[in-house]
C-alpha cells in the first residue's frame, strides 16, 4: 500500500475493478477498456482523475479531510485538473507555512502552499474597477492559475519538499558539482567590483541565487558555526529563488544575487569586517538574498489605488517590504532550516531579517541617511555595539539595494534599462485601465536618461557620499563613486542629446534612446 496523493490508500498497480457500464463509470465520457477498469489510452493524469472519480462515487462523495481539500481547489480543478490532483502529493509532506494574514500555521502543505506562494501572484486584473472585458479577465486568471499550479511549478516545489537534491558521495556540500569551468573560476573573483552577474547566470544555467548563497555561507564557514542541514539550506534557498517572479525584468532572482554580491563586498569593508560576528554576516547574506521575494513588479501606490488585499494587510505602510519579510519567514519555517536553533534564537533571527528588509523600504531613504550622517558628523559609531552593527547592515543593505548607478557602465545601463521596462510596464497596465499613470512610469513623458539622472541625484550620489565617509574611504568605495560619476555624466548627456553614448575607448554606432 501507498499514499497515491488522492487521499486514500492504494494497493501500487491495482485499480478498483468495475463494470464498464456500471454507475461508478456514469460520470465518465468512455467507459474503461482495459486494466481492472481503467482506459489504458488516458495519459496519467486523466487516469488519476478517473481512479479518483471511482473512489468517491464508490464511497459516496468526499468525506473529512478529502472534502476539505476539494472545496479548497475546487478553482484549480476547474483550470487545471491535471495539475491539481499532483498538488495532493505535496500537501502531506510540510506541516509549516505561511497564512495570508502574516502569521505561520500548521495544516495541509499544498493548501497552504497556494497561499504563502500566491499571497502575491500576478496581478489580478478582477481588483481593478474598470469596465475590462470579461475575457480578459478569465485569461488574466487562466495564466495565474497556470503560474501557480503548472506542473513544472508543481514538480520544482515537490523535488525540493522532499530533499531529493543530487549528492556526491565525499562532497562538503551539495553545489560541488555545479562549480564547474567558468562558473568556479568566477567565484573564485566574487568579492571583486566588476563581478559580471549576468555572465554568472548563464554559466549557472539560471541559479544564481542559489549557487551564490551556498558558496558565500561555506566561504564564511557559516554552514559549520549554525550546524546547517544543507538540504534543509537547498531547500530554502531554492523556494526563495523560485518565488522571485522571472517574468520581472528588473525584481527578480538575478537582482537578489546581484544584491547578494554587492553586499558580500561591503562586509569585506576594512571598518566592517573587523567587528562583524558571524551571526551579523549571515543576517546580512540572507536579507539580501530575500530582501524582494515574491516582488510583484509594481510599486506600492499602485497596490494602495487598486485596493490589493496586501495593501489593507499593513495598512499602506511598507507593504511590499513587510511582504518581502513574511515570505521569508514563512520559507525559513517550511524549510526547518533553523527548525534546530533554540526558539528564542530563531524568533531573533527572524525579528532581525524583519528589521533589514523593512529598511529598504526607499520612502525611509531620508530617515536612514539623515541618522547615518548625524552619527558620522558625531563620530558616535561604535561597531562593538550590536545595535550600531546591525544598523550598519541596514545601510550596507540599502546600499546594495541602489548599487547599479555605481557598476561599470556596461552592467550600469543593462540594469537601468531593465528598471525602467518594470517602470513603464506598470504605466501601460495604469493606462490600459484608466488609472492615473504614477510618477516615472509614463514612457511616452519619462525616458531612461533623465529617470537615471534623477535616480542617481536624489537616491543614491546621497547615500554613496555619507558611505565613503564612513569607509574612511577604502578603495572599494572610491571606484564606486568613480562609476557613479562617470555614469551620472552619461546619463545626463543622453538627457540633452536622447542618443547613445560613445563607448569608452572607441568610437560607436549610436542609437535612439528608447
Amino acid at each position: 500500500m501507498r499514499d497515491s496523493g488522492l487521499g486514500v490508500g492504494v494497493d501500487v498497480g491495482v485499480c478498483p475493478d468495475e463494470a464498464a457500464h456500471s454507475p461508478v463509470w456514469g460520470p465518465l465520457r468512455t467507459p474503461p477498456v482495459t486494466c481492472g477498469g481503467l482506459s489504458l489510452a488516458l495519459e496519467l493524469p486523466a487516469l488519476i482523475r478517473q481512479l479518483r472519480a471511482a473512489w468517491r462515487a464508490r464511497r459516496g462523495g468526499p468525506r473529512g479531510s478529502e472534502r476539505s481539500e476539494a472545496s479548497t481547489w475546487v478553482k484549480a480543478e476547474e483550470e487545471g485538473e491535471e495539475v491539481e490532483e499532483l498538488k495532493q502529493d505535496t500537501e502531506n509532506r510540510s506541516p509549516h507555512l505561511e497564512a495570508d494574514d502574516g502569521r505561520l500555521s500548521t495544516g495541509h502543505a499544498g493548501v497552504l502552499l497556494a497561499e504563502r506562494r500566491g499571497s502575491y501572484p500576478l496581478i489580478d486584473l478582477r481588483v481593478l474597477k474598470t469596465s475590462a472585458q470579461q475575457g480578459e479577465v478569465e485569461s488574466s486568471t487562466r495564466k495565474k492559475l497556470k503560474r501557480l499550479l503548472s506542473f513544472q511549478r508543481y514538480c520544482h516545489a515537490s523535488r525540493l519538499l522532499r530533499g531529493l537534491m543530487p549528492h556526491t558521495p565525499g562532497t562538503l556540500h551539495l553545489l560541488d558539482d555545479d562549480y564547474l569551468g567558468q562558473a568556479a573560476h568566477m567565484l573564485s573573483k566574487v568579492g571583486t567590483w566588476n563581478f559580471d552577474i549576468f555572465l554568472f547566470d548563464r554559466l549557472t544555467n539560471g541559479n544564481s541565487l542559489v549557487t551564490l548563497m551556498c558558496h558565500l555561507l561555506n566561504v564564511y564557514g557559516l554552514i559549520h558555526h549554525f550546524q546547517l542541514d544543507m538540504v534543509k539550506l537547498h531547500r530554502f534557498l531554492g523556494m526563495v529563488q523560485e518565488d522571485y517572479h522571472s517574468q520581472n525584468p528588473y525584481h527578480n532572482a538575478l537582482h537578489a544575487a546581484d544584491v547578494t554580491q554587492a553586499m558580500y563586498c561591503y562586509l569585506k569593508e576594512p571598518r566592517l569586517a573587523e567587528q562583524l560576528s558571524p551571526l551579523d554576516v549571515f543576517l546580512g547574506l540572507m536579507a539580501a538574498a530575500a530582501h524582494d521575494v515574491d516582488h510583484p513588479g509594481v510599486n506600492q501606490p499602485f497596490l494602495i489605488k487598486t485596493r490589493h488585499h496586501l495593501a489593507s494587510l499593513y495598512q499602506n505602510t511598507s507593504v511590499l517590504e513587510s511582504h518581502h519579510w513574511r515570505s521569508t519567514v514563512g520559507m525559513l519555517r517550511e524549510s526547518g532550516l533553523l527548525s534546530h536553533l533554540p526558539a528564542d534564537m530563531s524568533q531573533d533571527i527572524e525579528q532581525q531579517l524583519g528589521s533589514l528588509i523593512l529598511a529598504t523600504d526607499i520612502s525611509r531613504q531620508n530617515e536612514f541617511l539623515s541618522t547615518f550622517r548625524e552619527h558620522l558628523d558625531n563620530e558616535d559609531l561604535d561597531l562593538q555595539l550590536a545595535s550600531h552593527r546591525h544598523f550598519m547592515l541596514q545601510i550596507a543593505l540599502k546600499c546594495a539595494d541602489v548599487c547599479n548607478p555605481c557598476r561599470v557602465w556596461e552592467m550600469s545601463k543593462q540594469w537601468s534599462e531593465r528598471v525602467c521596462e518594470e517602470f513603464y510596464r506598470q504605466g501601460d497596465l495604469e493606462r490600459k485601465f484608466d488609472l492615473e499613470i504614477s510618477p516615472l512610469c509614463n514612457q511616452q513623458a519619462d525616458s531612461v536618461p533623465a529617470i537615471q539622472t534623477g535616480f542617481i541625484s536624489y537616491i543614491v550620489e546621497p547615500l554613496f557620499e555619507e558611505w565613503q565617509r564612513f569607509t574612511e574611504p577604502s578603495p572599494l568605495s572610491q571606484t564606486m563613486m568613480g562609476h557613479l560619476h562617470k555614469n551620472k555624466a552619461q546619463w545626463s548627456r543622453q538627457t540633452h542629446s536622447h542618443t547613445e553614448p560613445e563607448p569608452e575607448g572607441g568610437a560607436g554606432e549610436e542609437e535612439n534612446i528608447p
